[in-house]
């Protein structure tokens, strides 16, 4: 499979994104989440519910970046970018149907997420014509 500059671009975006925030909850939550307005304690179980899934998504970055350069990682990168940045928008409208309008940072959050959602579903999209991805070939 090789991988359009679309595609590069896109798998890049996400990997950058994903990798650099998870990065920053992972070393520093309280700075990370008092940019979105939100004071942390010291509670240590608190923060380590926070950095496990940050360090996740750091990972998932990392696969996203790497699948740009190794052609065994691309399923799982594209995988990857999908899930991540189709899940992130998702469980965001499902707290702002749940539990109201969060603080402009969280939606400025969900409007990067959804940009890129939306980048990663015009690189991956399925020819309707022969059912193929875009990068066969």
């Amino acid at each position: 499979m090789t991988l359009t500059f679309l595609q590069k671009t896109a798998l890049g975006v996400s990997g950058v994104t994903s990798l650099g925030i998870g990065a920053f909850i992972l070393v520093a939550p309280h700075d990370f989440y008092a940019s979105y307005a939100i004071a942390l304690g010291p509670d240590a179980s608190l923060l380590s519910e926070l950095r496990a899934p940050g360090a996740g998504l750091a990972a998932f970055g990392a696969v996203m970046l790497a699948g740009i350069v190794r052609p065994a990682l691309r399923q799982a990168a594209i995988v990857a970018a999908l899930t991540v940045f189709l899940a992130f928008p998702a469980g965001r409208l499902v707290g702002l149907a749940a539990d109201g309008m969060p603080s402009p940072g969280i939606l400025a959050a969900l409007g990067l997420e959804l940009a890129i959602a939306a980048l990663c579903l015009l690189a991956f999209r399925r020819r309707s014509d022969a059912g193929a991805p875009v990068a066969a070939g």
